[in-house]
């Protein structure tokens, strides 16, 4: 038996008050009965430990025996007061009948006990536990259980689905194919075009998507990179949108970039088949502008566009588009979309929102990573809004293997990129870096490597892009050297290598990078090659890294952390790095001539000036030389101003030292410098020996 037990026994119905400055006061319910003593002094030792507080010493043991009618005296006394307590804890806890204290006490703990040395007791001493009143529970009606059933049931897929909803009226998601069509009338048709897109079942992002916005509910949705959100926005739109009315643009999908924008023209293609409707995307706006007029654009059911032509088009006089009975807007990868600054597009997303005027609109956001500041637009502004977020926000998919490789120095990312040539690249790969001049150095120096690679930025050309894109599907390009413009959304089916050959500038741009690989379940690795300098943003990826299930050194979870001031400067501004071209200057040299000489020969075709030549080395170096002239002169003319005062006269401190420096000169024939006026350098000459 611990003191635990021991202290539970001893002070059983034993009642302590919690008022400091009152004495303390001490009720039992029942006592010790027929104590076998053994020795008369350990009685009364026992007795002076368990009553400290009591004014009779030990030493009074014959006044206590003959004083026994005092003794029953006082023993009545307690009885009454202990029959007075129990009133009144029967008043505080309610009314408790014998039956309740009788099964308190058969459920109390029996045992004999041992106090101090020798003494002990013949019978057990009885513990009651005072049980709190029950509540009883209200009796639920049948269609009360029934509910409580079915959102247990719903409780359960959503924890199974590793799904999180918030939100008024959350419909339940939907298991399989068949249930959409039996609970929202979804045509056969588009259920066909679905499977035959490769679909066997809805996706965690899908399965509770669709219910929602064909319940016409707006929606904050969260998933993973390659979890299929495009067709968790298309089919509802499809099935709202369905049959032919030629009133105007009924539905609006905006992406940040031209090649998500074509991929989910291409995807809602494929689903819309047989169904009527009319899809468009804006291809060239120059083109479009004059094409395009609005009698033909009242035709179109679904616009897909970018959101720089959509604005542009819209501020077209005479009027081009008109949004005013657009019904759904969905703005994919939203996170982007409402950054402000130059890479962002919080801007013209306003102007879209302020043309799509109609009372009936409903809005879809959708992305892969959250962003705070749109949850909390969306929250102020959406009316009846539901957020789904699929799994923990922010990780990459558990399928990716993810590596970190220190490689010292700008240098040594070439080194280890040709190393992993060397051991065998399994294609299709994606290798990103942070700038279009430094994915064209990577491209020259990797193409002689008997690898198929090619590169895709914002300075190539639309053709250009498409083509790229396009024969890296179809396996003719091995190795595509990209930007952040391929970060977003871009779905390459069975890229089973990301390299990351510059460090992502956050921790956003590393999910959506490396969720180029491992899509629609597959599995994908990726290397991300860092240095010195990346510490900064190293402890962020190591976090992502970590919430996915990935093996990551302690100290970079251990390393400082940055403030939110230089984790913006670092997004905004891509840090100076070294030239990853291995070309000697002199062949660049050649190489800018040759292709100044080219372009101005394409320039003289077309009636156009030519370039502006460089400026020459040797006129550099006079230019610099002259600018250095400059600033020291003035450096000297302000240096000698310090050294007079402002009548002209020379200031205390320069004739101070022009005494103390008269006629003393050193041993070698030069004038001592000590003394010297500060602000001013003396140049002295030596003067050779006559002797000599």
């Amino acid at each position: 038996m611990d003191a635990h037990d021991l202290f539970r026994k001893l002070t059983s119905g034993v009642r302590f008050s919690k008022n400091k400055r009152s004495k303390p006061v001490v009720r039992t319910e029942k006592q010790v009965e027929s104590v076998a003593v053994k020795d008369e002094e350990d009685f009364n030792a026992a007795e002076e430990w368990m009553n400290p507080g009591d004014g009779s010493n030990s030493d009074d043991d014959s006044q206590m025996n003959s004083d026994s009618e005092t003794e029953n005296d006082d023993d009545s006394d307690n009885s009454d007061k202990l029959n007075k307590s129990s009133d009144r804890n029967g008043k505080r806890n309610g009314s408790q009948t014998q039956d309740d204290s009788d099964s308190d006490a058969d459920n109390s703990i029996d045992g004999p006990i041992t106090l101090l040395g020798n003494m002990s007791s013949d019978k057990a001493i009885k513990t009651t536990n005072s049980k709190p009143v029950k509540q009883k529970k209200k009796k639920l009606t049948p269609e009360e259980k029934l509910k409580a059933q079915e959102e247990e049931k719903v409780n359960i897929l959503r924890k199974k689905l590793r799904l999180s909803v918030s939100g008024d009226g959350v419909p339940a998601p939907v298991e399989s194919f068949d249930e959409l069509q039996a609970r929202f009338g979804v045509s056969a048709n588009l259920i066909n075009n679905l499977k035959k897109s490769g679909y066997t079942e809805p996706t965690p992002i899908q399965s509770q998507a669709w219910p929602i916005m064909l319940k016409n509910r707006q929606v904050l949705a969260c998933a993973p990179t390659g979890s299929g959100k495009t067709a968790a926005f298309l089919l509802p739109l499809l099935h709202h949108l369905r049959g032919l009315r030629h009133d105007g643009i009924r539905a609006v999908i905006v992406s940040p970039t031209r090649e998500l924008a074509r991929q989910t023209y291409r995807e809602c293609s494929r689903l819309a088949e047989n169904s009527g409707l009319n899809i468009h995307i804006i291809s060239k706006v120059n083109l479009s502008n004059a094409k395009l007029t609005l009698e033909k654009t009242n035709k179109f059911d679904i616009l897909i566009t970018t959101p720089n032509r959509l604005v542009f088009l819209l501020k077209q006089e005479p009027a081009v588009l008109s949004l005013k009975s657009v019904r759904w807007l969905i703005v994919d990868e939203s996170d982007k979309l409402f950054e402000a600054g130059p890479r962002g597009f919080r801007d013209q997303l306003a102007a879209i929102y302020q043309a799509c005027d109609s009372q009936n609109i409903k809005r879809g956001m959708f992305s892969a990573t959250h962003g705070a500041h749109v949850a909390k637009w969306c929250k102020q502004n959406l009316a009846g809004l539901i957020a789904v977020t699929v799994g923990h926000r922010n990780t990459t998919a558990d399928k990716v293997q993810q590596e970190l490789v220190f490689v010292g120095s700008e240098q040594g990312k070439l080194i280890a990129m040709r190393e992993l040539i060397s051991k065998g690249l399994q294609p299709p790969v994606l290798i990103f870096v942070q700038s279009k001049e430094r994915a064209k150095e990577l491209f020259s120096e990797l193409l002689y490597d008997g690898i198929n690679v090619d590169v895709i930025h914002a300075d190539r050309t639309q053709l250009q892009r498409d083509n790229v894109v396009k024969s890296f599907r179809e396996g003719k390009i091995w190795v595509l050297i990209c930007t952040e413009l391929m970060g977003r959304g871009i779905d390459f089916k069975g890229v089973n290598l990301v390299v990351n050959y510059d460090f992502p500038p956050s921790a956003v741009s590393y999910i959506h990078r490396i969720g180029r690989t491992g899509r629609a379940g597959r599995e994908g690795k990726a290397v991300t090659f860092f240095t010195s300098s990346d510490s900064p943003i190293l402890r962020s990826i190591a976090t992502v890294m970590k919430d996915s299930g990935c093996d990551v050194p302690q100290y970079m979870l251990e390393l400082k952390k940055v403030s939110k001031k230089t984790k913006r400067e670092r997004e905004k501004y891509a840090p100076e790095r070294a030239s990853i071209s291995t070309v000697p200057k002199v062949e660049k040299q050649k190489q800018e001539w040759l292709h100044t000489k080219i372009e101005n020969g394409k320039r003289k075709k077309k009636g156009l000036p030519p370039l502006p030549a460089k400026p020459s080395k040797a006129k550099k170096r006079k230019a610099e030389n002259d600018e250095g002239a400059d600033t020291k002169k003035r450096k000297m003319s302000e240096s000698n101003k310090s050294n007079y005062s402002k009548g002209g006269k020379l200031s205390s401190k320069a004739k101070n030292w022009k005494q103390s420096t008269n006629g003393k000169q050193s041993n070698n024939g030069k004038q001592s410098t000590k003394g010297k006026p500060p602000g001013k350098k003396m140049k002295f000459r030596t003067k050779k020996n006559e002797t000599n």
